[in-house]
């Protein structure tokens, strides 16, 4: 703070304090002000000689363009201290046109702003002489464009002349007209708006019939709104039955190509069931040629090796009256021979 205190006529914190605003005296800087040039100004003053440069405007809607230009006049000089004059609304009205913020809300926006260190208040249209020593400024900083205005070509024409001007670029593409010329383009857009926010037709000057009309429009809008909302929530719905119907059908496909295998598989030229037939077939093949059993009341008999089984025991008047067949080759040919005797 110490520092600070030397460095500047009138020390505050930026962050903290807001800008001084000018006395109705002169300046009441200590050093002996003595005339400087932009050179001896470029190299550099004593610390309790600032160089003191002034820039005046109109500064309605104070917007970024304006927060430039002041930046550029406050670091002309490496230790420059800025003035800035605003003009008041009777010379703005007068000599320019009607402003959109008073002058006392004029005043309070250059006072938060970071560049300036003391802001004069009803500012002269026209730079005299008498108002440059009451002030002790050094240099005045604006755009090198000429202002015409108040039947003058340039109203800087005479501070160029006696080399106290120092010129500052404008910033393109803002500007306070480039902003009301966007506000009454989309007037009908605004004045919706703050209908909506609850200002009234009389506060906005909209007429009856243009009131509802906006309340109108302001309830269509309010419908295509929710409509949006239904269709964007559609969409989403939309979107996630596609992915799940996706997801079913990739399933599909694969329990598909799943349950295709397994029955190729299984019935296939070289499948399982056909397997399985042909061991049941040879089984079924197996039984049929091979003999079959005695029944479970009969004696055991021993079969010849060289014959198939013996046909079914007959009935027990013949099991009487015969013996069994021999087993030999030779029986069963006097076996033959008998049977054919009993069937002459």
């Amino acid at each position: 703070m110490e520092e600070l205190e030397h460095t500047c006529p009138h020390p505050r914190t930026t962050l903290i304090e807001p800008a001084i605003f000018a006395r109705e005296t002169s300046c009441d800087c200590r050093a002996p002000h003595e005339k400087l040039t932009i050179e001896q100004a470029r190299r550099g003053t004593p610390v309790d000689r600032p160089v003191r440069v002034y820039a005046d405007g109109i500064f309605d809607l104070f917007h970024s363009g304006h927060a430039r230009a002041l930046m550029q006049a406050k670091n002309l000089f490496p230790n420059t201290y800025l003035l800035v004059g605003v003009c008041s609304d009777e010379l703005t009205h007068k000599y320019k046109g009607f402003t959109v913020m008073t002058e006392q809300e004029r005043y309070e926006a250059l006072r938060h702003c970071r560049y300036v260190d003391e802001v004069l208040r009803d500012a002269p249209w026209t730079l005299t002489p008498k108002f440059l020593d009451k002030h002790k400024i050094d240099f005045v900083a604006h755009d090198d464009i000429p202002y015409s205005s108040a039947g003058s070509e340039d109203v800087y024409k005479h501070i160029k002349e006696a080399g106290m001007f120092v010129p500052t670029q404008r910033t393109e593409g803002i500007s306070t007209s480039d902003i009301i010329t966007r506000i009454v383009r989309d007037y009908d857009v605004y004045a919706r708006r703050n209908l909506q926010r609850g200002y009234t037709a009389k506060e906005l000057n909209v007429s009856y019939i243009n009131e509802k009309k906006y309340r109108l429009q302001n309830q269509v809008d309010r419908m295509k709104e929710k409509v949006r909302t239904v269709e964007e929530k559609s969409k989403h719905f939309v979107c996630r039955v596609e992915e799940k119907s996706h997801d079913l059908i990739q399933k599909w496909e694969e329990k598909s190509r799943e349950f295709i295998g397994n029955f190729l598989e299984l019935f296939g030229p070289d499948g399982t069931w056909k397997q399985v037939l042909q061991e049941r077939s040879g089984r079924m093949l197996s039984y049929a040629l091979s003999p079959r059993e005695s029944p479970c009341n009969s004696p055991p008999r021993e079969l010849s090796p060289l014959r198939s089984p013996s046909p079914p025991s007959p009935p027990a008047r013949w099991h009487n009256a015969r013996p069994s067949p021999p087993t030999s080759p030779k029986g069963a040919t006097s076996m033959s021979s008998m049977s054919e005797g009993d069937e002459d």
